[in-house]
């Protein structure tokens, strides 16, 4: 089959590793550079308030200002994108399908509270907890089926006690970017968590989020798959009901690798039903506020590790804000920064809705700092520079009771999505990654028929 995938982010790239070697794959991509919303820069360039706000976002701070940052030999990512699960997650999974030589850094999690705690729960800790944690985790999958419509709410106050209590508070918000818990669906978080077992929590690339990108390309062009960068599709064509190709070009299928509430860019809505229609354009996606500190010293006990905070506040949708600090970058084995200087990625979560109103920004700063400043006390004499950036979407659509992510398939035949968008395992990284998998899954499908 002769395929087109338009955007060159992860699910893109994924989906164009999976297909390669039995089709005809071309991938267009409207900017200069792979990776989409999971994009290493090499340097903070004049550009870069342009660039970031194609990707619906907005610088809130930068300590100097922006015009001194400018230049600067770091790398560093758009958003804050660790990988969950480790060598059970979808992404390395994809990755050592294709034999890549990616290094991973994986750390446990610290708890930033009235003391830090490192790893986050103790022995003893676990023991307590491993009768209740062992029950959820091992459920059928048809009882976790039928938990996907209790919130963790209620989840919480159906099984939370002491320590666990924490436990269940912290990890859902950030396995789905979301606050509210009466939003977040326990059968999704408890299989979430199943499918993560026994792989260190949360993993970063060395090199950063593009040596993913680079593996997928280079195995993608190897096996005669062609990457047109600086190419922007303009429209997919459709013929009853049908895709035939993109801007007048033919091709078998399309997949789209963008968020999905934008596909109707490309694909004029009138091919599709009114209420398909409707239900794409009210998914939501996640929001946060992603800092980068750069450090001339650092305690060298947090290298490499990554560190989750709570912190109540009224005034945000959850009552709570949920974040982390992470060191994993700060690692010189990061290869992100030069020597003696230590980069620290942190966010915190908020609606898309907080992360465009700059009154929140303030507050949403203030809570990274704090926790910042639990872990290295002095740590603000040491900074360098630092950049906060306010993001509306992060994740492509958020997984929520109320939010049900879209198949992989289109009403149209032959028009697949692939990316963080769709209903497929993980969350970020891991679920636009396994999009692929789905894809390559209906592809076979229709070539059976």
């Amino acid at each position: 089959m002769r395929i087109a995938i338009v955007g060159a982010g992860l699910g893109g790239l994924a989906t164009a590793a999976k297909l390669v070697e039995k089709h005809i794959i071309d991938i267009y991509e409207k900017e200069s550079v792979l990776g989409g919303r999971a994009l290493t820069m090499e340097r903070i360039e004049e550009n870069y308030r342009k660039l970031i706000a194609k990707f619906e976002m907005a610088n809130a701070f930068a300590y100097p200002s922006l015009d001194e940052i400018y230049g600067n030999e770091y790398k560093i990512d758009l958003g804050f994108h660790l990988i969950g699960g480790g060598k059970r997650g979808a992404c390395v999974k994809a990755l050592k399908e294709i034999n890549a030589s990616v290094d991973f850094i994986g750390s446990r999690l610290g708890y930033i509270g009235d003391k830090i705690d490192y790893p986050m729960l103790s022995s003893l800790d676990k023991l307590k907890m491993l009768p209740r944690i062992i029950q959820l985790m091992t459920s059928r999958k048809k009882t976790i089926e039928e938990m996907k419509k209790m919130s963790m709410e209620e989840a919480i106050d159906k099984y939370g006690k002491g320590k666990l209590k924490t436990v269940l508070k912290i990890f859902p918000r950030l396995i789905t970017t979301v606050n509210d818990l009466g939003k977040i669906s326990a059968g999704e978080t408890f299989f979430a968590q199943r499918e993560l077992m026994g792989g260190h929590p949360v993993v970063y690339p060395v090199g950063g989020l593009k040596s993913i990108s680079k593996a997928f390309a280079s195995y993608i062009q190897k096996n005669g798959g062609n990457i047109f960068l600086e190419h922007e599709v303009k429209n997919v064509d459709i013929d009853d009901g049908s895709v035939v190709g993109i801007d007048g070009k033919e091709y078998d299928a399309v997949i789209l690798n963008m968020p999905v509430q934008h596909i109707f860019k490309v694909v004029k809505e009138k091919h599709f039903e009114n209420s398909w229609v409707k239900k794409i354009k009210s998914l939501y996606g996640t929001g946060s506020m992603v800092s980068y500190h750069v450090l001339n010293e650092i305690d060298k006990k947090l290298l490499g590790k990554s560190f989750v905070f709570l912190e109540k506040n009224d005034g945000f949708v959850g009552n709570e804000l949920a974040g982390m600090i992470d060191f994993k970058m700060a690692s010189q084995h990061g290869l992100l920064s030069p020597k003696k200087k230590y980069i620290v990625q942190s966010y915190v979560i908020c609606t898309p809705e907080e992360a465009r109103n700059k009154r929140k920004w303030d507050e949403l700063a203030e809570a990274i700092d704090k926790s910042m400043e639990k872990l290295m006390p002095d740590y603000k004499k040491h900074v360098e520079w630092s950049i906060y950036n306010a993001i509306w979407h992060l994740d492509g659509v958020a997984k929520t009771i109320d939010n049900e992510k879209p198949s992989v398939a289109t009403p149209i035949k032959n028009l697949y999505i692939a990316g963080d968008s769709v209903n497929s395992k993980g969350i970020g990284i891991n679920c636009a990654i396994d999009s692929a998998r789905l894809i390559e899954e209906k592809l076979k499908k229709l070539k059976s028929k």
